[in-house]
């Protein structure tokens, strides 16, 4: 799937309260009840490196991905259901372009490593060379910059310490990653898969996850990001094409010369992650 730059034009205005992101399928499971997860001490496992080969085998030969995204649920309180067109490269590229039901995007993400801008096509505006993850945050609610986006939309772990991992019975594993922990689960079959991953924020405060609970050939279609009040969002991934190439003009985006500067603020407030007129 190629995800070629598309530009439009509109007010130079942001509407704020007529944003928040954007699903092509309604969301039964939004506000349920989190996936259950072993907690406490747990105990010393010799087989959790095992256990992470055998669920991130798919994940792991995954270079290039791109993918059609349905999202439902809320940010901030705010309802909303969208489509999403997401395009991953290495090392650490993303294009994410939010579609609207006709016309232009209602926004047009492209990051590379820690460096992001974001075109807001309909309102004629443009945040150039933002802060990765914070700029995902402010139109998206999640806050994950390329190389994190990937590992979570494949389920997959960045630098796993498996002699930190603990068992919890015979079919639950806990790993630390970084700032993350990996919740592992062995299947009816005996085949391990990433069920869960905790991302931890300062003093716990800002901790969310991601659940797994539908997997296909080893990588997830659907996922779940819960943190709190702040977001509730199920994606639904589908049009999947893996290892093709993308070129680099996929991660650029054009600027109309006419478009305005909006600020990282300004898209807190406004949230153009989804439309909701």
């Amino acid at each position: 799937m190629s995800l070629p730059p598309r530009t439009g034009s509109s007010s130079h205005e942001p509407r704020a309260g007529a944003f928040v992101l954007v699903l092509a399928l309604l969301c039964a499971s939004c506000g349920a009840t989190l996936m259950k997860l072993p907690a406490g001490p747990g105990a010393p496992a010799a087989d959790v490196a095992d256990a992470i080969a055998d669920a991130t085998a798919a994940c792991r030969g995954v270079s290039t991905m791109s993918a059609e995204i349905g999202v439902s649920g809320s940010v901030g309180g705010r309802r909303l259901r969208g489509r999403l067109l997401v395009g991953l490269a290495p090392p650490a590229s993303a294009r994410i372009e939010a579609v609207a039901p006709a016309g232009a995007p209602v926004f047009i993400l492209v990051a590379s490593s820690q460096d992001a801008t974001v075109l807001l096509p309909r309102d004629d505006r443009v945040l150039e060379h933002g802060p990765a993850a914070p700029v995902l945050e402010a139109v998206a609610g999640v806050p994950l910059d390329p190389v994190d986006l990937k590992a979570a939309l494949t389920g997959c772990a960045q630098a796993p310490d498996s002699a930190d991992g603990r068992s919890f019975g015979n079919d639950w594993r806990v790993v630390p990653d970084g700032p993350t922990e990996l919740y592992l689960h062995r299947d009816r079959i005996g085949r391990w898969h990433v069920a869960a991953v905790i991302h931890r924020g300062e003093g716990g405060r800002d901790d969310w996850r991601a659940e797994y609970r539908v997997v296909q050939e080893g990588l997830p279609r659907s996922i779940r990001f819960a943190g709190g009040q702040r977001f509730d969002l199920i994606l639904t991934l589908s049009q999947v094409s893996l290892n093709e190439p993308l070129g680099p003009d996929v991660f650029r985006v054009r600027i109309p010369p006419t478009a305005e500067p909006i600020t990282l603020d300004e898209l807190r407030h406004a949230r153009p992650g989804v439309r909701e007129d």
